[in-house]
């Protein structure tokens, strides 16, 4: 038996508590306020806007559609993250952050304007829930040479800093190997859950993030105002932007604008009909799996960061949340997969790719018309080095989130039936 089937474990009753990192950090952040050595962390959009100004020392955001998921995050954060004081700080600073990463991205735009000419041709798009599987497959086809695909430094910092040339030493790696340190401090089981390294192939969140946009802070914090407000509006500025911001990431890596990318994130089952409105060419791989492992890893995810940033996380809500969040998902996937002509569609089942991932390569490979001999010794090397990445195997259930395989399995049964998912031995009971 694989790893992966292991993983959910029915001893498990109790949310895991964060590390005393975190609470050593918030009493400095407390102390630091009350003596005026640190400023009052302020969630205010025209403040914040202000800041990033007088840094990036500009005033063109570009497309001014970010404003709206903006000033929704922000409400959220407000009044319904139970921010503690470190955590409002860490809010403020990474939504400063974004906001001077898209006053860069304007100037870099505005010096190059080859960057905006460099086409982005057939992408290779991998769309599932959490916790599929989806993190394996796109690091599996970004080892081989003849695609294009992001790096975990650029996801977190997707502009270049004004002075960067192509094939110099890049300061934003520098940047994701603090951020890491820092993350792995404050609850090292999120590099269980997620294995990365500056370096590693990553999925594009930071792409959307840029716009304000997506799950990534669904995940992080407790904001269901603002995800159920995403869920009512059309994406298609937050992936026209991340279109742009793949031809700057393409020129910065002084990649083949004639590779296809290799794309994932889970954002993208809720944002079908505006992903293909962006990428009318783009192929698909759509993952499964057991929603019971499905709903208590991605509640398990969202509570390991969620925790960090606040003193009030409640774990019956974030799984509360999170067994809405993947039946939403579920149904826009079904919904918009039907855009996608069924030649430019594939469905993958993780038990299969755990199974025998290199039959289910060979499949995908079929599917996208390329051979895969070539790929081989470099999809060994990723999966030996994959081995040596996670030390710690990531285990959850569904009882330390209030929740049972009934509820579950009931809010899912379509689906399950639909695509033939089926339910993983080790399955909770309940």
């Amino acid at each position: 038996m694989s790893e992966e089937f292991v993983l959910l474990d029915r001893s498990i009753t109790q949310a895991p508590r964060r590390t005393r990192f975190v609470d050593m950090v918030n009493l400095l952040t407390k102390a630091g306020l009350k003596t005026g050595l640190l400023d009052e962390p302020v969630l205010d959009r025209d403040i914040l806007m202000d800041r990033a100004r007088r840094i990036a020392g500009s005033d063109d955001f570009g497309d001014p559609w970010f404003v709206g998921p903006l000033d929704k995050l922000l409400e959220s954060l407000r009044g319904e993250a139970l921010l503690h004081d470190a955590g409002s700080l860490v809010a403020m600073k990474q939504i400063e952050k974004v906001l001077v990463d898209r006053l860069w991205a304007e100037q870099w735009f505005a010096a190059h304007p080859e960057i905006e000419a460099r086409p982005l041709r057939n992408p290779v798009v991998i769309v599932g829930p959490m916790r599929t599987g989806t993190t394996r497959l796109h690091r599996l086809l970004s080892a081989d040479e003849r695609f294009t695909h992001m790096r975990s430094f650029e996801t977190i910092s997707p502009v270049p800093r004004p002075g960067f040339e192509p094939g110099s030493h890049d300061p934003r790696v520098d940047l994701a190997k603090r951020i890491r340190t820092v993350a792995n401090l404050s609850n090292p089981r999120t590099l269980s859950i997620h294995p990365t390294g500056p370096m590693e192939p990553e999925e594009e969140l930071g792409l959307l993030v840029n716009s304000f946009w997506g799950m990534k802070h669904e995940a992080q914090w407790y904001v269901p105002t603002y995800g159920r407000w995403c869920e009512q509006e059309d994406a298609a500025p937050a992936y026209r932007q991340m279109a742009r911001l793949l031809q700057l990431v393409g020129w910065s890596q002084q990649a083949s604008s004639l590779k296809p990318w290799v794309l994932k994130t889970p954002q993208h089952m809720m944002d079908l009909p505006a992903l293909l409105t962006v990428f009318p060419q783009a192929r698909f791989i759509f993952t499964h799996r057991d929603p019971v492992q499905v709903v208590a890893s991605s509640a398990s995810l969202a509570w390991n960061q969620t925790c960090i940033y606040s003193d009030h996380a409640d774990p019956a809500k974030v799984g509360k949340e999170w067994l809405r969040k993947v039946s939403v998902q579920v149904e826009r996937m079904r919904e918009g997969r039907e855009l996608v002509p069924a030649d430019r569609r594939i469905d993958v089942h993780f038990e299969d790719v755990d199974a025998d991932w290199r039959a289910a390569m060979r499949r995908i490979y079929d599917f996208l018309d390329l051979d895969i001999e070539r790929a081989w010794p470099a999809m060994e090397t990723y999966v030996a080095r994959a081995a040596a990445l996670k030390r710690k195997p990531h285990r959850y259930s569904l009882a330390e989130f209030g929740l049972t395989q009934r509820q579950v399995t009931s809010e899912l049964a379509d689906y399950i039936a639909a695509y033939g998912v089926s339910r993983e031995r080790n399955a909770a009971t309940g």
